[in-house]
Formats: structure tokens, C-alpha cells, sequence
């Protein structure tokens, strides 16, 4: 039987201090780069890190609001929200050229995220934001969203992304973190929720629903309190499904 091999990403360099355990586990990392966390020398910390484990790196870009850790939709006129975007990434390449790293990829934090999955306007605005990068970095998206049909419009390359510790509404909206069964927690009901995504290209909603989905990235939150636990029982259970990690 074929064996599929899929990237799995963390979000890091958000404070948490878990990399060293972290990155030898998966095969992108997406680092914060001041917007919701982060500074230059985070930044360079992760970046060397994943160097070392051959992770590829990716910038974090959020809202620029470390007091609600990005999480909260804010007001912000595009020509601010374009400018804070714009100076994220540069202080992001500037640090990781200097250890002759490059850029891989692009992913939206937090609530900046989300609604740039529903808010045709603010897509718009932030691939705008991001365009320097169009021709040399993918950009990570979910499935089916507003940014993934605008991105491809304007001729974006993309990874499409799907949460692994995280629980889905039925139109494939993430589940609020103000609810109680937001986060998947539980090591072999993430490997299960992952395995159906691989393999069936569906997952089951919080109301049951079985709901379609392609992904070409997973991501595992580096801040979930499992997160070590569920890659470790990811790398070592996947492969028996016929699923490898790509840098493994």
C-alpha cells in the first residue's frame, strides 16, 4: 500500500520555550514574528533551531496586538493592518538572512486567521500586505475559505491547512475557543481526527456532520499543553496507517 506523506507545522516561538522538543517532531514551524508575540531574538532562537532539525520555517503574522495574543478581531484600517503585516516579515527576513535561512512559508495567526477565511475584503488586503513574497513563499490557508479562492485567483502558490488539535463546525469553521471542546487534547482522538483527514479527506464536526476536506499541512498548536504527548504518539502510530511525516 502507498504511504502518504504529509507536513505537520507548529506555530512556536510564542513563549512557551517547548521548540527543542518540538521541531525534531514535525516539518514546518510557523514562528511569531511581534505581531501577537515574538521578538528578534525569538525569532533567531526557533530559526536556528530549525536549522539544526531541518524544519522549515515560516513567518507568523498577526493583528498587531500582543495584549489579547492576536486572538481578538480588532479594529484597524487597512493601510495600518498592511503596514504592521509588512513590518512583521521584515524584521522576520531580516533576522533569518542573516543565519542564511529563507523563507518557506506564510500563515495568518489567530483571529487575523480567521477572518480573512470569511472577509473577502480583508483577504484582499492582506495578500496585498504579503505580495512582496508572492513568487518565493507558499501560503498556508484552509480549505474552501475566502483566502485559499483569492489567493489562487491572484495566482498565490498555497498549502491548504487543516488543525489536527482542533474541533470543526459544520461549515468548516473552527470551533470557538470560548467553548469547553475547542482544542482536541487527547492524543489518539487526534490521530484519529488526522488519519480520517489523510485518508478519507473528511472529518466528523462537532454535530456529527462528516464534512469534506483536502490539506496539504497540519497543524498542531505549539501552546496546546499535549502538544508534545500527541506528535509523539503521531510520529510513532501514523506510519502504521501508511502515514509518514515528511521529515521523518
Amino acid at each position: 500500500m502507498r504511504t502518504s506523506v504529509i507536513d505537520i507545522n507548529c506555530d512556536v516561538g510564542e513563549g512557551i520555550g517547548n521548540e527543542a522538543q518540538l521541531l525534531p517532531l514535525i516539518s514546518s514551524c510557523n514562528i511569531a514574528c511581534t505581531g501577537h508575540a515574538g521578538t528578534k531574538a525569538s525569532i533567531k532562537e526557533v530559526a536556528l533551531l530549525a536549522k539544526q532539525t531541518g524544519t522549515k520555517i515560516g513567518a507568523h503574522p498577526s493583528y498587531p496586538d500582543k495584549d489579547n495574543f492576536g486572538r481578538l478581531s480588532i479594529e484597524i484600517s487597512k493601510e495600518d493592518l498592511i503596514a504592521s503585516i509588512q513590518e512583521q516579515l521584515r524584521i522576520f527576513c531580516d533576522v533569518i538572512s542573516k543565519e542564511n535561512l529563507q523563507m518557506h512559508h506564510i500563515k495568518a495567526h489567530g483571529a487575523l486567521y480567521n477572518d480573512i477565511c470569511k472577509d473577502a475584503e480583508l483577504a484582499k488586503t492582506y495578500l496585498k500586505a504579503i505580495l512582496p513574497f508572492k513568487k518565493t513563499s507558499f501560503l498556508y490557508v484552509p480549505y474552501a475559505s475566502i483566502i485559499e479562492k483569492e489567493a489562487l485567483k491572484q495566482g498565490f502558490s498555497i498549502k491548504r491547512e487543516a488543525f489536527a488539535d482542533r474541533n470543526y463546525n459544520a461549515d468548516l469553521s473552527l470551533v470557538s475557543r470560548k467553548q469547553a471542546n475547542a482544542l482536541i487534547m487527547e492524543p489518539k482522538s487526534v490521530f484519529k481526527h488526522v488519519v480520517s483527514m489523510v485518508k478519507s479527506k473528511e472529518l466528523s464536526s462537532i454535530d456529527g456532520a462528516i464534512i469534506a476536506i483536502q490539506a496539504d499541512t497540519f497543524c498542531i498548536h505549539g501552546d496546546t499543553k499535549t502538544a508534545i504527548e500527541i506528535l509523539m504518539y503521531l510520529s510513532k502510530n501514523l506510519i502504521k496507517q501508511n502515514i509518514a511525516i515528511a521529515n521523518e
